[in-house]
């Protein structure tokens, strides 16, 4: 069984909490500073700044 667990938001370094239902590439918000961020390990929990999602116009 797994539980709930904190890592820490690369952008200011304050706590984010995260859930079992969780994947690699879900995309969260700090509580703390509002960024996203995405989720790139499990075990640990880690995150990184989510990508800027880009519009490309039918290009």
């Amino acid at each position: 069984m797994t539980t709930a667990t904190t890592s820490t938001c690369p952008e200011c370094a304050e706590t984010v909490p995260t859930t079992p239902d969780m994947h690699v590439t879900s995309i969260v918000v700090c509580p703390s500073c509002k960024v996203e961020l995405e989720i790139i390990c499990l075990d640990p929990a880690e995150f990184a700044l989510a990508p800027e999602i880009e519009e490309d116009f039918g290009e």
